[in-house]
């Protein structure tokens, strides 16, 4: 009885990410990923974590100068991605180039997603809640949602069809930009490199804005770490990909 309780609490737990030693960080724009996790990345970063970032789209329908172009915006995020996702420890880049605020093809989406999942061979993937209630984003639902199609579909040797890789399942996923954390990593050494991360964007983030956000990711981090041994941490609902498919537990892990 006790050995089956006990499997009984194992699958019901979220898995443990501590140890990843290569990770996929998945942002429907180039900021989302510093935004969202840049503390957990920069920790993992710290650890020897092989970083690898897969941008969605191109980001090009907004910037803090209205004179630019589509283009231009475009080519400034590419060198912003880079140049953050660098500043944290991130090492390898790819993007599928879709314009900004365009998302709308789940499936399709799921299966560029799970060719980039096959060729990387991460022990956990991370992407955006999607079911974050009132994220009105469509940008950010659909990427959530097809990677995690992605993360369960990858391991099947013939998904998507005619690939030309090797099927491979990711231990975990984990979701940032979520109300219902089940995991969180200490990034107090890593605050301040989040930040400075962040104003790479230069595109997109005023210093007000970064002002504000300081403010509010530092008490946000703040009440994740209380009764913790750090002052300020990051949040993630991490599940199984077991968990992501007829698994009405789920919401409870």
């Amino acid at each position: 009885m006790n050995s089956s309780l006990n499997e009984i609490n194992k699958l019901l737990a979220p898995p443990d990410i501590a140890d990843c030693r290569k990770i996929l960080c998945i942002q429907p724009h180039p900021d989302d990923n510093e935004i969202g996790m840049g503390g957990i990345i920069a920790s993992y970063a710290a650890r020897g974590c092989e970083i690898h970032y897969l941008t969605i789209t191109n980001g090009d329908l907004g910037a803090l100068d209205a004179s630019l172009s589509h283009e231009q915006i475009a080519e400034a995020r590419v060198q912003e991605t880079e140049l953050a996702g660098r500043h944290l420890g991130a090492s390898f880049f790819y993007t599928l180039g879709y314009e900004d605020g365009t998302l709308q093809d789940i499936p399709s989406l799921s299966q560029k997603i799970a060719e980039v999942i096959r060729q990387v061979q991460p022990e956990a993937v991370f992407c955006p809640d999607p079911w974050l209630n009132y994220e009105a984003h469509y940008d950010h639902i659909v990427t959530g949602r097809a990677a995690a199609h992605a993360v369960i579909s990858s391991s099947l040797p013939s998904y998507p069809k005619g690939t030309q890789t090797t099927p491979w399942q990711p231990a975990a996923i984990g979701f940032y930009f979520t109300s219902k954390p089940n995991t969180v990593i200490d990034i107090t050494p890593y605050y301040e490199q989040k930040f400075d991360a962040m104003r790479l964007h230069k595109s997109q983030l005023s210093e007000e804005m970064l002002g504000l956000y300081y403010i509010y990711f530092k008490e946000l981090g703040q009440q994740l770490a209380a009764d913790r041994d750090f002052e300020i941490g990051e949040g993630l609902k991490v599940l199984s990909p077991l968990h992501l498919h007829c698994f009405v537990n789920a919401e409870h892990i």
